[in-house]
């Protein structure tokens, strides 16, 4: 079975939070490496920036720096040792297929366009599970034939 996932499941990886007891056992669970888009990395590491952007400001809002500098070490750790793996990705197809997506599925569902082009990109990868702790985008990812664990 090949899996994708989407930023709800690093962030379960990377912090402690809900849903990270599934996140890890999956983890535990998986035989060979855990397929990510550049696209994936590029909204989790924004996230994590951002996160610290809101707490320097604020501190009730967002995560500490120490934090989130340690999920970006521990993530870059993990892509160093192969437990990730950025695959390649032909992004025109994946727009087409977002595209497709955002047309079937937005006036009725209100999704995002990172969830969307999330769930586009498994599908262009052949993925049959996407792996979300994000309700929306579970909704959209079944509704596209993908398994979603609970």
């Amino acid at each position: 079975m090949i899996c994708f996932p989407d930023t709800s499941f690093l962030c379960a990886l990377y912090r402690t939070q809900v849903s990270s007891a599934r996140a890890d056992q999956f983890m535990a669970g998986l035989s060979g490496t855990l397929g990510v888009s550049s696209l994936l990395l590029l909204e989790f590491r924004q996230s994590i920036r951002l996160q610290i952007r809101l707490h320097l400001n604020d501190r009730i809002k967002g995560f500490p720096q120490k934090e989130g500098q340690q999920m970006l070490n521990d993530l870059q750790i993990d892509l160093n040792a192969g437990l990730l793996t950025i695959i390649p990705v032909d992004w025109s197809a994946v727009h087409q297929r977002a595209e497709a997506l955002s047309s079937a599925h937005t006036l009725a569902a209100g999704h995002r366009l990172a969830d969307i082009l999330h769930v586009a990109t498994a599908i262009h990868l052949g993925a049959t599970e996407f792996l979300t702790f994000d309700g929306n985008q579970r909704k959209l990812a079944e509704a596209e034939g993908l398994q979603v664990p609970a």
